[in-house]
Protein backbone atom coordinates (compact mmCIF):
# COMPACT_ATOMS: atom_id res chain seq x y z
CA UNK A 1 0.00 0.00 0.00
CA UNK A 2 1.45 3.04 -1.11
CA UNK A 3 0.58 6.85 0.84
CA UNK A 4 -1.82 8.23 -1.61
CA UNK A 5 -4.11 4.38 -1.01
CA UNK A 6 -3.96 5.01 2.70
CA UNK A 7 -4.77 8.81 2.45
CA UNK A 8 -7.79 7.93 0.27
CA UNK A 9 -8.97 5.43 2.61
CA UNK A 10 -8.42 7.96 5.62
CA UNK A 11 -10.07 10.68 3.71
CA UNK A 12 -12.89 8.44 3.38
CA UNK A 13 -12.91 7.40 7.02
CA UNK A 14 -12.79 10.76 8.28
CA UNK A 15 -16.48 11.41 8.17
CA UNK A 16 -18.74 10.52 11.28
CA UNK A 17 -21.37 8.83 9.45
CA UNK A 18 -19.00 7.30 6.87
CA UNK A 19 -16.91 5.76 9.75
CA UNK A 20 -20.27 4.49 11.67
CA UNK A 21 -21.08 2.88 8.43
CA UNK A 22 -18.10 1.10 7.85
CA UNK A 23 -17.96 -0.15 11.28
CA UNK A 24 -21.36 -1.99 11.04
CA UNK A 25 -20.28 -3.06 7.71
CA UNK A 26 -17.02 -4.76 9.15
CA UNK A 27 -18.92 -6.12 11.82
CA UNK A 28 -21.16 -7.95 9.70
CA UNK A 29 -18.87 -9.47 7.35
CA UNK A 30 -18.87 -11.96 5.07
CA UNK A 31 -22.70 -11.59 5.76
CA UNK A 32 -22.88 -8.50 3.91
CA UNK A 33 -25.52 -5.49 4.94
CA UNK A 34 -28.29 -4.08 2.63
CA UNK A 35 -28.48 0.12 2.52
CA UNK A 36 -32.20 -0.87 3.74
CA UNK A 37 -30.55 -2.29 7.15
CA UNK A 38 -28.29 -0.10 7.42
CA UNK A 39 -30.71 2.45 7.45
CA UNK A 40 -32.66 0.90 9.83
CA UNK A 41 -29.81 0.64 12.40
CA UNK A 42 -28.02 4.39 11.65
CA UNK A 43 -31.22 6.13 10.77
CA UNK A 44 -29.00 7.47 8.24
CA UNK A 45 -31.20 8.97 5.04
CA UNK A 46 -31.31 6.97 2.13
CA UNK A 47 -29.58 9.79 -0.24
CA UNK A 48 -26.93 10.22 2.32
CA UNK A 49 -26.47 7.16 2.92
CA UNK A 50 -26.02 6.11 -0.90
CA UNK A 51 -23.33 9.18 -1.11
CA UNK A 52 -21.45 7.97 2.15
CA UNK A 53 -21.44 4.19 0.58
CA UNK A 54 -20.18 5.10 -2.78
CA UNK A 55 -17.46 7.02 -1.25
CA UNK A 56 -16.22 3.91 0.81
CA UNK A 57 -16.21 1.76 -2.26
CA UNK A 58 -14.23 4.06 -4.14
CA UNK A 59 -11.75 4.56 -1.56
CA UNK A 60 -12.00 0.64 -1.73
CA UNK A 61 -12.65 -0.04 1.69
CA UNK A 62 -16.18 -1.75 0.86
CA UNK A 63 -17.13 -4.20 -1.60
CA UNK A 64 -20.58 -4.60 -3.41
CA UNK A 65 -22.38 -7.02 -4.99
CA UNK A 66 -25.96 -7.30 -6.41
CA UNK A 67 -28.19 -9.83 -5.71
CA UNK A 68 -31.43 -9.80 -7.55
CA UNK A 69 -32.23 -6.46 -7.12
CA UNK A 70 -30.57 -6.46 -3.87
CA UNK A 71 -27.08 -4.50 -3.15
CA UNK A 72 -24.75 -6.07 -0.47
CA UNK A 73 -22.10 -4.45 0.85
CA UNK A 74 -19.30 -6.05 2.55
CA UNK A 75 -15.92 -5.13 4.02
CA UNK A 76 -12.93 -5.32 1.86
CA UNK A 77 -10.51 -7.45 4.26
CA UNK A 78 -7.59 -7.10 2.07
CA UNK A 79 -7.55 -3.32 1.80
CA UNK A 80 -8.30 -3.39 5.85
CA UNK A 81 -5.30 -5.79 6.40
CA UNK A 82 -3.34 -3.41 3.78
CA UNK A 83 -4.22 -0.48 5.83
CA UNK A 84 -3.74 -1.99 9.19
CA UNK A 85 -0.09 -3.39 7.81
CA UNK A 86 0.97 0.14 6.67
CA UNK A 87 -0.18 1.71 10.17
CA UNK A 88 2.18 -0.83 12.02
CA UNK A 89 5.12 -1.02 9.03
CA UNK A 90 8.00 -0.07 11.43
CA UNK A 91 6.29 0.16 14.25
CA UNK A 92 7.99 0.02 17.50
CA UNK A 93 11.54 -0.16 15.58
CA UNK A 94 10.76 -3.72 15.20
CA UNK A 95 9.64 -4.77 18.59
CA UNK A 96 6.57 -6.03 19.75
CA UNK A 97 3.82 -3.45 20.07
CA UNK A 98 2.58 -4.69 23.23
CA UNK A 99 2.44 -2.17 25.71
CA UNK A 100 4.07 -3.09 28.83
CA UNK A 101 1.86 -3.32 31.67
CA UNK A 102 2.93 -0.31 33.94
CA UNK A 103 5.05 -1.06 37.30
CA UNK A 104 3.46 -0.27 40.16
CA UNK A 105 5.25 2.74 42.03
CA UNK A 106 5.51 2.54 45.70
CA UNK A 107 3.63 5.05 47.50
CA UNK A 108 5.87 7.85 48.93
CA UNK A 109 5.22 8.46 52.60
Amino acid sequence: MNNTEAIQAFLALGQESRLNVFRLIVQKSDEGLMPSQIHEMLGIPNATLSFHLKELYLAGLITVERQSRNLIYRPNAQLVQNLSEFLLDNCCGGQSCVPLKPSKKAKSS
